[in-house]
């Protein structure tokens, strides 16, 4: 392991479990890891916290793997912690050797414990520290089981103190920091000793993570100086919230928390990114649209707020492939995330290394895509404007997988010609679907015939303007200005305002009133294809 001589350039790292879908708030901690690096020429470092094997799935891991490479920002190193374990045991007993640890003995439930620290939480098993390292030696070497835990001083008033960059100095005192474990029964490190450890060895400078990781730090802090290192400096990260100020949950506020809700809907990854830096971190010029060139160059430390930042989703129209709410069920559920939350905290503790409780986040299903009304308004907002800043060919480039994938044939050059007209219309990829549909379908689907109608008009009148229309039509150049000065002839001809004639032809050719602009559409979708609609039209008013 290597010494605590600090890099004079940063090196972080994101630590995510598997242990369920890669959740928003993970994505941010990833991101603002990798902004820091990324503006003071540092190290950005993945490290796949995978040793809890019980809880570990696959799906996880490619649920975590897909995310990251959505939002295409890459990591310079590499690591998984399952692959580390002998580092984290050989620290254990290092902190052993030093008389900072001791064996416990003490089975897992037997229910007699000393609560005497904050609130009467658990401190120490009463006689496991009192035991001689002869009698402690005597009991492991005759194969009896044991958590190996941290000697936490009780006696001498002292006081665990660290300064976070975002909440400020932080300080508490020892005697009231239970005895947690190191390793537990079965051999295997805990979470607090394995992030310790493999932060130690990796050298990381700063530790920047999620706000419920404040109170585990005093534990941290203890370790690593146990170990013979300085601690990292320490930045937490306020909490992200729903709108009744709750933490996000999986289980709780559905797909909207998961990284890849956001993918599949039809964000952008580079506004997904603004949108999550903008959860908790403020630039100093109150920036809201940003490209990542901007970010990182504009990003600190010291921008990030303490409040926790809102999600303003709109839970209640979330679209989830489960039966209609039920408050018996609700309660159950949120008794089987309080359990959960019980039963991580005993693992860190060194217990229940076997012990199941009613599920995990992991355990959700996948949804279908949510509603464009359920994101946050700020984050559609931010995907409009990264859109329209897109150049009409990478843009193209984008919308041709959404719409070959919703079974349309359609070429690139296609895409290309029609990607102009829907560009402002649009806030997400996927609602290429529904502004440019009909470029794409041979035949419209059915509408009613009185969207034909024209303002102020009849259907006399519709079908007036549709059947001068089509004569011209057959008989002019398909481009803009031909167009436009034939139609508005027409208009003429007939003694109808430019509108009335306008509109009927726009219904005949997408189906609808909402289209983009009509010469542009016109030209588009071709003399042939827009002729056909318009007859058809004539047909739905005959």
């Amino acid at each position: 392991m290597p010494d605590s001589t600090p890099f004079s350039k940063p090196r972080v790292r994101f630590a995510p479990s598997p242990t369920g879908f890669l959740h928003v708030g993970s994505a941010r901690t990833f991101i603002f890891n990798w902004l820091y690096a990324r503006h003071n020429a540092g190290t950005m470092i993945l490290r796949l916290d995978d040793t809890d094997v019980e809880r570990n799935t696959q799906a996880s891991v490619d649920s975590i793997f897909d995310g990251l490479t959505w939002l295409d920002l890459s990591w310079d190193e590499e690591y998984k912690q399952s692959e580390r374990i002998d580092l984290h045991r050989k620290t254990a007993w290092t902190i052993f050797e030093k008389g900072l640890a001791y064996r416990d003995f003490t089975p897992a439930h037997t229910g007699d414990a000393e609560k005497s620290g904050v609130q009467g939480t658990w401190l120490f098993n009463p006689g496991a520290r009192e035991l001689t390292p002869a009698e402690s030696d005597r009991r492991a070497v005759a194969g009896e089981p044991f958590a190996l835990r941290f000697r936490v001083p009780r006696d001498s008033g002292q006081l665990v103190r660290f300064v976070d960059a975002v909440y400020g100095e932080q300080v508490k005192s020892a005697a009231d920091i239970e005895d947690f474990a190191l390793l537990r029964s079965d051999g295997m490190p805990t979470y607090h000793l394995a992030s310790c450890a493999d932060d130690a060895d990796l050298q990381i400078s700063h530790i920047i993570r999620g706000q419920d990781h404040l109170t585990n730090t005093f534990k941290h802090v203890l370790i690593f100086e146990a170990a013979g290192f300085t601690p990292p400096q320490f930045a937490h990260l306020p909490l992200l919230v729903a709108p009744d100020g709750t933490k996000l949950s999986k289980r709780r506020h559905g797909p909207v928390v998961s990284v890849t809700t956001y993918r599949d809907a039809g964000f952008l990854s580079e506004a997904f990114i603004n949108f999550l830096c903008l959860l908790g971190w403020s630039p100093k010029n109150d920036r809201e649209n940003m490209s990542l060139p901007e970010l990182i160059d504009t990003f600190s430390l010291e921008g990030i707020n303490r409040s926790n930042a809102v999600v303003n989703f709109k839970e209640a129209i979330v679209e989830q492939p489960t039966s209609p709410v039920n408050p018996v069920v609700s309660a159950l559920e949120a008794a089987i995330e309080a359990a959960d939350k019980q039963l991580e905290d005993l693992r860190h503790l060194g217990l229940g290394s076997t012990l199941q409780a009613g599920g995990t986040e992991k355990d959700c299903p996948p949804a279908a895509f949510a509603r464009e009304e359920t994101f946050d308004p700020k984050a559609l907002w931010l995907n409009a404007e990264h859109i329209r800043g897109l150049s009409v060919e990478d843009l193209s480039s984008r919308l041709l997988p959404i719409v070959c994938a919703a079974g349309f044939n359609v070429t690139p050059e296609k895409i290309l010609r029609v990607t102009p007209l829907i560009r402002e219309r649009i806030k997400l990829l996927r609602d290429v679907l529904t502004a440019a549909d009909f470029f794409f379908v041979d035949h419209l689907p059915p509408y009613d015939p009185a969207e034909l109608i024209p303002q102020k008009g009849d259907m006399a009148m519709a079908l007036k303007v549709l059947t001068r229309a089509r004569e011209v039509l057959a008989n002019v150049e398909f481009k803009h200005d031909p167009l436009d000065q034939a139609l508005r002839a027409a208009a003429q001809e007939l003694g109808v305002k430019a509108g009335q004639m306008f509109q009927p032809i726009r219904v005949a050719v997408c189906g609808r009133k909402n289209a983009p602009p009509l010469f542009e559409t016109l030209e588009v979708l071709g003399k042939d294809t827009a002729l056909a609609r318009i007859e058809q039209a004539i047909g739905k008013i005959r």
